[in-house]
Order: C-alpha cells, then sequence, then structure tokens
C-alpha cells in the first residue's frame, strides 16, 4: 500500500463518524492524479502553507496598524494561533486535523493591508462590496499561481468561504471557526496589554472568574468547553458564551474603538481610496496577472484583488510612489 492509502485507512479507525475522511471528499474542480504520500486535505494544507498569499500575512495587520514592537501579533501570527487552537480541538474530537488545519491556514488569505479598516474601505468602495473571506476563497481559485489557482478540495475551500459568518458544512469547518474568535480575542487583549491600552484587572471580574485571568486560562476554559460540548454542535456552553460575549463587547468597547487603537486608521481609509480610484482610472497600471483578471471579472474585482493583495508596507511605499513628490536632484 502507498503511504496515502495506509493514512486514508487509519482514518477510518481513528476519527470519529462525523469526522470528513480523506476518501470521502467531493474532490476538486480539476481533477488530479493522487498523491502517493499525502491526502488530499494534506497536499491542500501544503499548497497554502507554500502560496504567495500566505507569505504576504506577515506584513499585514491584526488590529495595531504598524506597531513598533517584535511582539504585537500579525495576521500571519493570528493564523498560525488559529491553527493551533483548532488542531487541538479537532484531535480531541477525533475530527480530520489536516482538514482543519488546511481551513485554518487558508482562512484569512484574502485580508487587507490596514487590518479590517481597509476591509472596510473597500467594501464601501466596491460596486459588489468586499468582504474578506470570499477574497480568501478568490485568492486561492482564482489569483494564486497565475491565475490558475491552488485547486483545492470542496471542503477546504467551503471552510474558508464560511469561517466569519455562515456554518460551514464539515464539523472540521466550524472548528476553525471557533478557534478563529478564540484566538483573536484573547490575542487582542494580550496586545492591548503590551500597549498600555489595557490591563488584565480591567476584564470585569465577573467575567475573570468564569473564564479566567490570563490568556491561557481563558484560551484553556474556551477549548476545554467546546471539547466538552462537541459531540452535539461545535460551541460553546451557555455559561461559557455568554461571558465569551461578554468580554466581546468589552473588548469594542475598550479596545476596537479605543481612539488610540484607530488614531490611523483614517489615513488608511485615505490611502486605500486614494489608490482604488487611481487604479481604477489607470487600469492599465495594474501588473499584468491582475490587468488579466481585469478583463475576465472587470476593473472593479481587479483592483481590489490587486489592493487586498498588498502588505502594509507595499501599499504605503505604493501611495508614495504615485502620491508624494519625489526629491528632485541635478547634476
Amino acid at each position: 500500500m502507498l503511504v496515502r492509502e495506509i493514512t486514508e485507512q487509519t482514518e477510518k479507525y481513528i476519527l470519529c463518524e462525523n469526522a470528513c475522511l480523506s476518501v470521502n471528499t467531493k474532490g476538486r474542480e480539476r481533477a488530479e492524479e493522487k498523491d502517493e504520500l499525502r491526502t488530499d486535505f494534506q497536499r491542500d494544507r501544503d499548497r497554502i502553507l507554500h502560496c504567495n498569499a500566505f507569505r504576504r500575512l506577515k506584513h499585514k495587520t491584526q488590529v495595531f496598524l504598524s506597531p513598533a514592537g517584535d511582539h504585537y501579533r500579525t495576521r500571519l501570527t493570528h493564523t498560525l494561533e488559529v491553527s493551533q487552537i483548532a488542531r487541538t480541538i479537532a484531535r480531541a474530537l477525533r475530527l480530520n486535523e489536516d482538514l482543519t488545519e488546511a481551513i485554518a491556514l487558508g482562512h484569512d488569505l484574502g485580508h487587507t493591508p490596514f487590518g479590517h479598516a481597509g476591509e472596510r474601505t473597500l467594501n464601501e468602495l466596491a460596486p459588489d462590496g468586499f468582504h474578506h473571506y470570499e477574497q480568501s476563497l478568490r485568492v486561492v481559485d482564482l489569483i494564486e499561481k497565475d491565475g490558475k489557482g491552488l485547486n483545492l478540495t470542496w471542503e477546504v475551500r467551503d471552510g474558508i468561504l464560511k469561517h466569519t459568518n455562515m456554518k460551514a458544512d464539515t464539523r472540521e469547518g466550524c472548528v476553525v471557526r471557533t478557534a478563529d474568535v478564540i484566538a483573536y480575542i484573547n490575542h487582542d487583549i494580550d496586545d492591548s496589554v503590551r500597549a498600555g491600552i489595557l490591563t488584565e484587572n480591567d476584564i470585569p471580574k465577573d467575567l475573570r472568574e468564569v473564564l479566567g485571568s490570563s490568556k491561557s486560562e481563558r484560551i484553556t476554559t474556551l477549548v476545554k468547553d467546546v471539547i466538552a460540548h462537541g459531540s452535539q454542535e461545535i460551541g460553546m456552553s451557555p455559561e461559557i458564551r455568554a461571558a465569551f460575549d461578554g468580554l466581546h463587547r468589552f473588548m469594542f468597547e475598550s479596545v476596537y474603538f479605543n481612539p488610540v487603537c484607530k488614531s490611523e486608521e483614517t489615513k488608511a481609509r485615505d490611502m486605500i481610496m486614494k489608490l482604488y480610484e487611481h487604479y481604477i482610472d489607470n487600469i492599465e497600471q495594474l501588473p499584468a496577472e491582475y490587468l488579466d483578471l481585469a478583463y475576465r471579472f472587470g476593473a472593479d474585482k481587479a483592483v481590489c484583488d490587486y489592493i487586498a493583495g498588498m502588505t502594509d508596507g507595499f501599499a504605503v511605499e505604493t501611495f508614495k510612489s504615485l502620491f508624494i513628490p519625489k526629491s528632485w536632484e541635478y547634476l
């Protein structure tokens, strides 16, 4: 037997009845020969891990725009934390860990520069709107590999698309959605403490008593609760859910709408708007692969594709080159 076939047989014995087996995938849009070593979900994970969009996540904002310290989260470190939490839950529930990991690694590939500020701006500008979860699917389907896409399995694509506000068709996809919110709330608290915006003691006492008084305690409480109730529905128990929702509200009031955190967002918004307007008016200046997308899907889609793929730094440098006068030298 091939190594892949042994793995597929092992899945049948160790995974629960509600898990998504690799051999039962609904397949890819373009049929491919099976790999000798890896299951289809393992191949998807590797394709995402090696793609250009994944590498760019290390230079994209999570919450704090262009933070000065080395320890603040980026979109890449957020993705890795989601993957770790999701894999822990999937393993405990005997779900398909490879499928879970592939979805987690790909879920934010479509995020814009400057975090949700960039996403909101493109959503205002684009005639059809803009949502990062839809863009993540567009990245893996149409943009990566010079427009050929990664040709991922149906289950991974479904989990990527539905990780924000829809229920995935697999339990593995539902695990990633839950892991995403567990990760970002807790690492955003950690970053906010590091930035001096709040302290752990600022978190309401009743929430700390239920969830824990540190990042590690809270994640442990939440993960254990999801696992304890995972045989029925992927999610949290009523008590834990209520406390978590309270923590979520606290973060919006104290951090996400905090003028200190958002002081640079107006500049980021203006920058995205100027870039969008410029490329709509000068579509020929898009790189060749995005010009091809413009011919296929229209200028608005292609300009959104190009801007959404930018890192924070590349967006700033592009803005400078287009709108900031350069110093003039003569000999």
